[in-house]
């Protein structure tokens, strides 16, 4: 068995990895300061917990993506897509909560913008990648 560490990796999949698991533990460190500590929230001003909860766990998913991604797994091309999608369900939720007159911060909306390109860009590449490895 190859060992994944030496694997012949195209350098803009090694990059999205790499940037995928950064992505990932910064999205961790600041969505679990929002939910855990006070002067985080009230940093955050008009936080939407629903949207504040979703990022903290899908950047779980982020981390596990990009090692995915680094080892040059399938399945990691799939969470890459489940990610993406599920980010652009939560976008929608959130608008239709700012419709129905819902508080929220302008940054919310550049942060779930910048997570949905990310996502779309980074399943894009997954999927042309890991589909020429078995």
């Amino acid at each position: 068995m190859t060992n994944p560490l030496q694997l012949k990796r195209p350098f803009w999949l090694g990059a999205i990895a790499l940037f995928a698991v950064l992505f990932g533990l910064l999205t961790l460190r600041s969505g679990g300061a929002v939910l855990s500590e006070a002067g985080a929230r009230q940093a955050a001003g008009n936080y939407v917990p629903f949207v504040v909860w979703f990022n903290f766990l899908a950047g779980f998913a982020y981390v596990a993506a990009g090692v995915g991604l680094w080892l040059q797994q399938r399945w990691a091309a799939w969470l890459s897509a489940l990610i993406a999608g599920a980010t652009l369900v939560t976008f929608a939720a959130f608008g239709v909560y700012l419709l129905s007159g819902g508080s929220y911060e302008v940054r919310t909306v550049a942060a779930m913008s910048l997570r949905a390109v990310v996502w779309i860009v980074i399943s894009a590449v997954a999927y042309q990648y890991t589909r020429r490895y078995p």
